[in-house]
């Protein structure tokens, strides 16, 4: 699939989802960062970046959030830890919590984005599973198909939601900077978990446990 080329024209019709005002989201970030900023950096078209990205090829501002708290945390620490083959929790790497935490958001307006939920919705936009499911290794790949079904879909489509990879029961959404109104997501005040504090790495650990992982106990 990585090497099939999107067509030259879209013969499905792209499913549409509103996200309501109000529509509560969580991010993983790094601390320095505006909870409710979208990345301005375009990630390079061929190498590392994120599954959707904005590059130089189609610059846009972008912003990664779950729909719950773990759907947060799964896809933005659980990439690609193996499991260990005596049984015991996956051990998350401390430095990969460094200067990080979650925060709370909230829609201040509707946002229409694209659906690529089902197999229906993927297949209307000429793609299958492995939109969302393949792993790092193809993102360049992932973020072509995501510039093309943009350019098919505008103005109206402000963002991406699909199943998280990591936790298939819960859903997360891209949304593009270019396309959603200024303010269109805010911080929730006083909802923020540190991950440096003790109270921040007590709820962190309790939200990995069911997944069978752990912070890595300290050096």
């Amino acid at each position: 699939m990585p090497n099939y080329r999107p067509p030259d024209t879209m013969t499905g019709t792209p499913a549409k989802v509103t996200l309501e005002r109000g529509t509560v989201v969580h991010r993983v970030h790094s601390s320095r960062r505006d909870p409710a900023g979208f990345n301005p950096r375009p990630s390079h078209c061929l190498y590392g970046g994120g599954r959707f990205d904005g590059t130089s090829c189609d610059p846009y501002g972008y912003l990664y959030v779950g729909l719950s708290p773990a759907a947060a945390v799964c896809e933005t620490l659980l990439r690609s830890l193996p499991f260990d083959p005596a049984g015991g929790p996956r051990l998350l790497p401390r430095v990969s919590v460094e200067g990080r935490r979650l925060s709370t958001l909230r829609l201040a307006t509707d946002v229409t984005v694209v659906s690529l939920m089902s197999a229906q919705d993927l297949a209307a936009v000429h793609q299958d599973s492995w939109l969302v499911q393949t792993e790092a290794i193809d993102y360049a790949y992932t973020r072509d198909w995501a510039h093309w079904i943009r350019g098919h879909t505008d103005p109206w489509a402000q963002g991406f939601v699909w199943s998280s990879k990591r936790e298939p029961g819960d859903r997360t959404v891209l949304l593009f900077g270019d396309r959603c109104p200024k303010g269109a997501v805010e911080a929730v005040e006083g909802d923020a978990v540190d991950f440096g504090t003790t109270d921040g790495e007590a709820w962190l650990n309790s939200v990995l446990q069911p997944y069978h992982a752990r912070l890595a106990p300290t050096p």
